[in-house]
């Protein structure tokens, strides 16, 4: 009997991890076909670098206004309920972006798609660090792992339908009825119960009340929520650092080595290739390597290993040495983001969902604040300098990493 329940209890727990994988998917999958078809909306709305990393604005500017909703829908209502409807939402505000006919219609669309984005991205890791609370050990990181692998899938289905001369609209749409797909089929799986709030402390009885007593708990109280405060917000700059490397990455790359190392169109996306590739793979043994070295040390890695492939990749701008810079950017992004989240799902003062909200977007707005970044400063100077400030990003990674206590 015992042993019946303990296979019903792997299966589900399976069932589970399968099901929040399948919706990381869908997200990433959502992102990159976007992503894949910015050059042909770009053309289409005959936009400049410096117009387009304007109208990009409007992503960060949607994940900031869903920021108090995201949270407080997820604690509210669960992150099941949530993420099966923002993933939808989010999957069928694509096809909206491909019908766009001017650059202000494009801002107002950017901005509905970041707002269900953020959302989506915030109730599906609650999920996850369910589901790792679930098995007992690191987990996240292959979660992050099939978000990167679907979004080189995304990027290779853009190339494909471009090629084919399919419009953008009807590639986005072709997404959605997939996305729908995936929601109805992995529904069922979700994880239903979150962890909620530790019960509030009983107040012992027959105890009388000192003002000076009063004044220690209310201190130690306050203390405690700054240390809380500032340990959302060193986990919230890292993870803001190593996404507006990444956010560079899926928007600019392309371009990069398009117009710095003038590469033909038929291999300007194999930097971005290269980039995803040791992304996608190095995050499916990121949590092994988490368990050897510990989390401050794999975030001090990262961080250097950023920085070097993105100045290998300017003062080096030749085909070959740029490929073997973004690879090791690659490398490097691939860990940070899901330590990040694993550590704020662990909040013991908060619910996993407010925790998450808070850090991953600040994560999130350097994600889609990138981009607009490296367009402003191509336009007032260049290519090769927007993409060194970026470098400077990979080292500040090392150094709030080291501020992180060893057993995060």
């Amino acid at each position: 009997m015992l042993q019946t329940l303990s296979i019903e209890g792997m299966a589900q727990k399976r069932a589970a991890r399968i099901a929040v994988s399948s919706l990381f998917f869908l997200t990433g999958l959502c992102f990159a076909s976007w992503a894949s078809r910015i050059p042909a909306i770009q053309q289409a709305l005959h936009l400049s670098e410096g117009g387009l990393g304007g109208v990009l604005l409007a992503l960060p500017i949607g994940s900031v206004i869903s920021m108090p909703v995201a949270g407080w829908l997820v604690a509210r209502l669960g992150s099941r309920q949530v993420v099966l409807v923002a993933g939808f939402c989010y999957a069928l505000a694509l096809p909206l972006l491909g019908l766009v006919q001017a650059p202000w219609q494009l801002f107002a669309c950017l901005m509905l798609f970041g707002f269900m984005g953020n959302i989506a991205n915030i109730a599906v890791n609650t999920q996850a660090v369910a589901v790792e609370a679930m098995y007992g050990r690191a987990i996240m990181a292959s979660f992050h792992g099939l978000w990167s692998l679907a979004g080189f899938t995304g990027a290779a289905i853009g190339a494909l339908m471009a090629g084919q001369g399919v419009l953008p609209y009807q590639h986005f749409f072709v997404i959605t009825v997939m996305a729908a797909i995936i929601i109805a089929v992995s529904a069922k799986h979700i994880v239903q119960h979150q962890g909620t709030k530790p019960a509030p402390k009983k107040k012992a009885e027959n105890v009388v009340k000192v003002p000076r007593v009063r004044i220690y708990r209310t201190w130690i109280r306050l203390r405690s929520r700054w240390f809380l405060f500032m340990s959302l917000i060193t986990l919230g700059i890292i993870a803001f650092c190593s996404m507006i490397c990444e956010g560079t990455m899926f928007d600019w790359s392309g371009v990069y080595f398009k117009k710095v190392l003038h590469a033909p169109d038929g291999r300007a996306g194999i930097g971005y290739a290269a980039f995803m590739s040791t992304m996608a793979s190095f995050r499916f043994v990121a949590d092994w390597l988490t368990t050897r070295l510990g989390a401050r040390k794999v975030l001090q890695l990262s961080g250097l290993l950023t920085a070097t492939g993105l100045l290998i990749a300017v003062l080096l701008p030749y085909f070959g040495t740029a490929i073997f810079g973004f690879l090791l950017v690659g490398a490097g992004v691939s860990s940070v983001v899901p330590l990040v989240y694993s550590a704020a799902g662990r909040s013991k003062n908060l619910s996993p969902g407010v925790a998450l909200a808070a850090v991953s977007t600040i994560g999130y707005m350097g994600f889609l604040s990138g981009p607009p970044l490296i367009g402003f400063v191509a336009e007032a100077f260049s290519l090769r300098i927007s993409f060194s400030i970026i470098a400077l990003m990979g080292a500040c990674i090392a150094a709030m990493g080291s501020r992180l206590k060893q057993e995060q």
